[in-house]
């Protein structure tokens, strides 16, 4: 019986921390040497968020919110075709999506134009087109901006007009936290005779 008490007694002794090698007394504080702490734990969590937060700053076209710039290039590309087609068209509902709220366009001839009131020329025919043909065109990708040159090949009437000749145009398109693009801002300028293809401008009116 005797050996079966000090054989527990020694167990006891094993598993606390605050027992004296001498004493009989066993302490009721029991030690788990290899279970981490509480603290362990906490630190370890945060240490593996740095490393998990560091792999994503350094790798942000991984994320849903910064797409590759591949996949930019082709959303641009594809709104720039939208966007001719509305005019094209005169398609005021395509053209609507297309504008953002703040949107401020700068014709040939100097006017400025909100979105309101360059939607208000498409749906009255102020402006029409029959020939909208663009080439040249150059992206550069800013962030959430993008920049559109281009050069436009019109045949198109504005206000009872006859608006005919090249155009080079600068749009700037945005991307809201969403993902979507709009633009938000274009001016357009005359290629005036003897300029690049200006030998085959004929212009009468100067407002696309």
């Amino acid at each position: 019986m005797r050996k079966h008490h000090n054989q527990r007694i020694w167990l006891q002794r094993k598993t606390c921390f605050d027992a004296s090698l001498n004493s009989s007394i066993v302490s009721g504080t029991l030690m788990s040497p290899r279970t981490p702490s509480r603290t362990s734990r906490i630190l370890a969590g945060l240490l593996l968020a740095c490393v998990t937060f560091g792999l994503a700053a350094q790798n942000p076209h991984k994320n849903g919110h910064h797409p590759p710039k591949k996949m930019e290039r082709e959303q641009v590309e594809d709104l720039e075709h939208q966007w001719s087609q509305a005019m094209l068209t005169g398609d005021v509902a395509a053209l609507d999506k297309l504008l953002s709220d703040d949107y401020l366009g700068i014709t040939a001839s100097g006017d400025l134009l909100t979105k309101t009131q360059q939607l208000d020329r498409l749906r009255s025919r102020q402006l029409s087109f029959v020939k909208l043909d663009t080439t040249e065109s150059k992206i550069k990708l800013l962030g959430h901006i993008a920049i559109v040159t281009s050069l436009a090949e019109l045949d198109a009437t504005s206000e009872g007009k006859p608006l005919n000749g090249a155009f080079r145009y600068v749009k700037v398109y945005q991307r809201l936290p969403n993902g979507t693009w709009r633009i938000t801002s274009f001016e357009a300028t005359h290629v005036r005779p003897g300029g690049h293809l200006g030998q085959r401008a004929s212009v009468e009116g100067t407002q696309p």
